[in-house]
């Protein structure tokens, strides 16, 4: 294993760019992404590439490890979280990255991923959020919207989508955050955030699929929507959008309202003051939800960040304590001692 406090090297994003042909459709989204993650990845790793792995489970977002020049594990659908959370734990120093899709996490994945934030487990997780089933043709999944015509809901899903935010919130996951495939700056920006973090950083990345759901953000991205449909979070700042920054957004209690700017009743003094690094997780939530109703725009940014012990340096640390007080193991008289039967 590279040794990254005495080995520095500095990369480009050429570094970080395997031999493979990207196979994704011409226009998919994430091409945008795999991008700004090669051209970020020289500033945010502070360690041998060597020391970096990407983890991943079934579906078109999860052929990203084969573009990455780094290590990585194609996994089984789903299951991508506890891999990389048995990465991190069984080797506490290196880089963990997961890339994957709103099928693969939040179907028969969700179970391992709300774990994964329980505990905290110190890896990343980029969720490439397209609000369909893009790898086998077209089916609607956890996250896309009720009444969502698709080859298995021919007269509208009725199912209620997950909210994925809203679900690493209650999970207590200790960095959620939601970024665009079409905005690099912005995503960019988030991988850095992410990177810094210490524990799990949950990343929702809205990204269209031009073959399948084409279109599906486009308000977020279009010059003609953007700026009354995007909400762009700022700690410390208050929550402002619109053409010419005209609309903020003001709570009433825990109600957010939309309120004019421009017309003398109401300032910016007036409105609600964004602060990622709240203790409590209410108005992160009330966040996650706010574009529930279409008046409202769609928050992206930095919902929450907190600080608490990741589950990856707490097993560290307890194994160190008990080694201390009773020395190493031995494996073999564990496994010999206790119970045991023989059978004839």
């Amino acid at each position: 294993m590279a040794d990254s406090i005495d080995v520095k090297v500095k990369y480009t994003a050429k570094d970080f760019t395997s031999d493979q042909d990207v196979r994704w459709c011409p226009g998919c989204g994430d091409y945008s992404i795999l991008a700004q993650v090669q051209r970020t990845f020289p500033e945010i790793i502070e360690t041998p590439k060597e020391n970096v792995v990407w983890v991943s489970g079934i579906g078109c977002s999860s052929r990203f490890p084969y573009y990455m020049d780094t290590y990585g594990i194609h996994g089984i659908h789903g299951r991508a979280p506890i891999i990389a959370s048995g990465v991190k734990i069984a080797n506490p120093e290196l880089s963990v990255w997961v890339a994957t899709g709103d099928g693969d996490l939040l179907s028969i994945g969700g179970n391992h991923f709300i774990h994964a934030c329980r505990r905290n487990v110190d890896i990343k997780v980029l969720l490439f959020n397209n609000r369909i089933y893009g790898l086998t043709k077209g089916q609607y999944s956890p996250t896309s919207e009720k009444g969502k015509v698709t080859k298995t809901s021919p007269y509208g899903s009725v199912d209620y989508p997950f909210n994925p935010l809203s679900l690493s919130l209650g999970a207590e996951a200790t960095f959620v955050s939601r970024t665009v495939d079409r905005t690099p700056k912005h995503l960019q920006e988030i991988l850095r955030r992410a990177a810094k973090h210490k524990g799990l950083a949950f990343i929702e990345i809205y990204q269209n699929c031009n073959i399948f759901n084409d279109g599906a953000f486009f308000k977020l991205t279009e010059k003609e929507t953007k700026d009354d449909s995007a909400l762009y979070l700022e700690h410390g700042k208050p929550m402002v959008f619109g053409k010419d920054n005209s609309k903020g957004i003001k709570l009433d209690g825990v109600k957010p309202i939309v309120v004019d700017i421009t017309n003398g009743k109401y300032s910016k003094d007036d409105l609600w003051v964004h602060d990622e690094f709240s203790e409590s997780p209410v108005h992160a939530m009330i966040l996650a939800h706010l574009d529930d109703n279409p008046e409202f725009p769609t928050p992206l940014g930095v919902f929450r960040q907190i600080e608490k012990e990741t589950y990856d340096s707490g097993i560290k640390n307890q194994i160190e304590m008990v080694t201390q007080k009773k020395g190493k193991g031995d494996l073999e008289k564990m496994l010999k001692g206790g119970n045991t039967w023989e059978v004839n």
